[in-house]
């Protein structure tokens, strides 16, 4: 049967070259966002390649080309610590960007790890439909979402055969990691798929054969929870590292990046 496409990629030669083009993403889709809507809502992760990007946004050109005023910031996911805690995603975001950019705090929208997680989960969710003003069984459409993924194949907090990969209904859960003996709060891979553009961060050699399984291997989610994400409004995009995507085929080249696109023919 024809190929379906499921993967757009750009190839950097550093990870400093995916941060800086992480960057360039985020800023573009929040001038989009805020021309054609007044607004821009955007979900991010945690990690080293957000970090370097976040330390790109808050310095010039990106400091004075993202509408601040008009981004609303959510998270992906959330360790279940407090917002001091050194593994919060939330205070690193906050040391490397937020404390650094003019962003109006009521647009900063964090998961309160600090609670227990069902309610962190349950009120992180209301969140959402707040802000979002959803109504039933609507779900968010962030105009971006930007994820990483693990060296297991995970991306947010949806761990290899863990709860949260079989919630269909929620867009904000709890979940158990049995594997780091700890509580997560994530997304649901719904919500996720439902964000206007969704893109992969993705660096380092040790991903590159599971970046390989999950994009081109036999389809497991329960193994490999990164397999859930295929965007409803269109292709997945990944900005990778040369480690990250030494198993994948290269078609040609964009600027200074390697491009590629992989389809799913079965």
């Amino acid at each position: 049967m024809p190929g379906i496409t499921i993967a757009d990629y750009l190839v950097y030669d550093t990870p400093e070259r995916v941060a800086q083009a992480a960057a360039e993403v985020f800023a573009k889709y929040a001038v989009d966002a805020a021309n054609e809507r007044g607004v821009a809502r955007i979900a991010i992760s945690g990690g080293s390649t957000p970090k370097r990007m976040f330390a790109l946004l808050a310095a010039e050109p990106f400091l004075s080309q993202v509408p601040w005023s008009k981004l609303f910031l959510y998270w992906v996911d959330e360790r279940c610590v407090g917002p001091e805690d050194a593994e919060s995603n939330y205070r690193m975001t906050r040391e490397e960007l937020l404390s650094k950019v003019p962003l109006p705090a009521e647009n900063i929208f964090r998961m309160e790890g600090e609670l227990p997680p069902e309610e962190a989960a349950s009120r992180y969710e209301a969140v959402l439909r707040n802000s979002f003003k959803l109504e039933g069984a609507q779900g968010p459409a962030f105009d971006l979402v930007l994820l990483g993924m693990g060296d297991d194949g995970h991306t947010a907090s949806l761990f290899p055969n863990t709860a949260a990969i079989d919630e269909l209904g929620r867009l904000v859960v709890a979940n158990h990691v049995p594997q780091k003996d700890t509580w997560r709060i994530t997304l649901t891979w719904p919500v996720i798929n439902h964000g206007r553009r969704v893109v992969f961060l993705i660096e380092g050699a040790a991903k590159a054969e599971r970046l390989h399984e999950v994009l081109l291997g036999g389809y497991d989610p329960e193994r490999l929870p990164s397999q859930l994400i295929r965007p409803q409004s269109g292709k997945l995009g990944l900005l990778l590292d040369a480690d990250a995507a030494r198993r994948l085929p290269k078609v040609g080249r964009h600027g200074d990046a390697e491009t590629g696109t992989l389809e799913l023919t079965r």
